[in-house]
Order: structure tokens, then sequence, then C-alpha cells
């Protein structure tokens, strides 16, 4: 053979080699971006990725989605464990590329939508989750693995029950609480384990407030006593006895969940707008801009307010 065929050859496979690098790079690479702007006009960057447990998951889970490509599971978990790390758009691009080449997985829709709601796409997350719930009806549910697994490593929550949660929690966040109320009143898992029944109750106390409608309210709660099992929705579980007049005011742990329900609490029960604003104010302040609750609070502050 030609030793100048031969060069130009191997200098080809080596141009081809250094382009498929160079597209995985840009493809698949953590940069730091914008991943949100909040209703109160914050700007949320990419944290600076440190070396640890999280970013070593993540590059296991990597190589293993780059030696399975058409596999849906790694491509699943390549998406979850980029989220974990605080990169929610480039989780997004991933489920995107999910949802073309699997676009029967509900699943990518679930874990899509979970990410429009943490980067305030509201509307975004609420048609991908109606377009989940098309595509688990008449299926059997599964259980959703945990990506960072309770002291029992139980998982406690199925693919249908995450549906309807976070959907419920969309319509939450834009004020539609009628269809919030639908939504939590459906989850599929909400009676499985006591950690399901205190979350679901919490958000359907909250709605049935909203609404005004103090009986209802009531019902719900009445689900919740002193005697549950709570693995680990603990704040969930403390703000429910506090509205059932189990837990003293001062006797809750101040988390986002705490300062939430406070607020909320102090909105519809006491009617103390002063009292609430204050709780709002130190969950803004001091809160996680990532928590559901945070994000409520948010919602909650630009519509009262702002």
């Amino acid at each position: 053979m030609n030793t100048k065929y031969v060069y130009l050859i191997i200098i080809s496979q080596i141009l081809i080699y250094c382009d498929l690098n160079q597209n995985i790079t840009n493809d698949y690479s953590l940069s730091r971006t914008t991943e949100a702007i909040t209703l109160l006009g914050d700007t949320l960057i990419s944290p600076v990725l440190k070396e640890g447990k999280s970013l070593d998951q993540f590059k296991a889970t990597q190589k293993i989605y780059f030696k399975n490509q058409n596999d849906p599971e790694s491509l699943i978990w390549y998406g979850r464990r980029a989220a974990y790390l605080g990169y929610y758009q480039k989780a997004i691009d991933l489920y995107s590329k999910g949802i073309k080449r699997h676009p029967k997985d509900a699943r990518f829709y679930r874990h899509r939508g979970h990410r429009y709601i943490s980067t305030r796409q509201y509307d975004k997350a609420i048609k991908d989750f109606k377009k989940a719930l098309k595509l688990i009806n008449g299926k059997v549910d599964q259980i959703e693995p945990d990506g960072l697994p309770n002291k029992k490593n139980i998982p406690l929550t199925t693919l249908k029950g995450n549906i309807w949660y976070h959907i419920g929690l969309s319509y939450y966040l834009i004020n539609d609480m009628n269809n919030a109320l639908k939504a939590f009143s459906n989850r599929s898992v909400s009676h499985k384990y006591d950690d399901n029944i205190v979350s679901s109750v919490h958000w359907l106390y909250m709605i049935n407030r909203k609404l005004g409608d103090v009986e209802g309210a009531a019902k719900v709660i009445d689900k919740v006593n002193n005697e549950m099992d709570i693995i680990e929705n603990m704040s969930y579980y403390q703000s429910c006895l506090f509205y059932k007049g189990h837990l003293k005011e001062s006797e809750i742990v101040i988390d986002d969940v705490a300062l939430y329900s406070l607020a909320n609490w102090y909105m519809y029960e006491k009617n103390d707008t002063l009292r609430a604003k204050k709780y709002y104010q130190k969950l803004l302040e001091n809160g996680s801009p990532y928590s559901f609750a945070f994000i409520a609070g948010e919602s909650d502050w630009n519509r009262f307010f702002k």
C-alpha cells in the first residue's frame, strides 16, 4: 500500500477520534451556566463542582452511559446525577435526548418535568407530567429507586405516585388550587407508607385552607397521628402535627418546610399578614432556592407582597 495513503488514513482516524472526543466534551461536560431566574428576579448559577461522593457518582454514571447509549436506564441516571450536582439545565438536555430516543418511556417526562419545576418553568412541567400520565395509563406501577437513599434504604415512592405528586405541586405553584387538589387526592401511593401520607397531607391541608374549605382541611389532617413511622419526611410530619394542634410552634425544628408552613398558617388561620411576611422573608433569605418549600414561598411572595 502507498505510504502516503497509509498516512492519510492514520491522520483521518486521528481527526475523527479528536472530533468524537470534542463532541463528547461539548455534549456531556458540566459547564456552569444560568440554571434559573427566580420569580423574584434572582439569577441562579450552577455551583462550582467539588471533589467528593456526588461527583464520583456522576462520573461513574457518565461512563456507564457512554458504554450503553441505547439503554434508557443509564440515560435517566445520567440526568439524575447531573441534577443532584445542581446542573438542572444539563439534566433537562439529557432527558430531552431520552424523549427523542424513547418517546414512550414516561420516566423521561417525569424527570424532565421535575427539573422544569426546579428551573421555574411550570407550564412546561405540567405539559410533561400530563404526557407521562397518558403513557402510564393502564400500566402496572413501578418502584422508583432513590438516588439519595434514606437511612433504611427503602424506596418510598413509585413512578405513578411521583408523577401525581409533581403535577400537583406544579398546579399549586401557579395557584391552580382546584387541579392541585385533584392531583394530590389522586396520588397513587399516598397510603403505602406513612411518609407518603404526610407529604400528601401537608399539601392537601394547605390547598384546602387556601380554597377556604376548613372542613376539608380538618378531614385530611385527621389521617395524621402521633404514632406514625416516618423515615425521611419528618419536616412534613411535624408541620402536619402542628396543623393538628399536637405540636407547639416553639417545638418545631426550623427548616424550609417549617418556615413555609408557618407563613401559610399565619395567613389563613390568624390573618396575620405581618407575622406571615416575616416567615416568608426568613425562608427566602436563608432557604435553599431549589427546595419545594422555597419555590412555593417564592410564588406566594410574588402573589401576596410584590
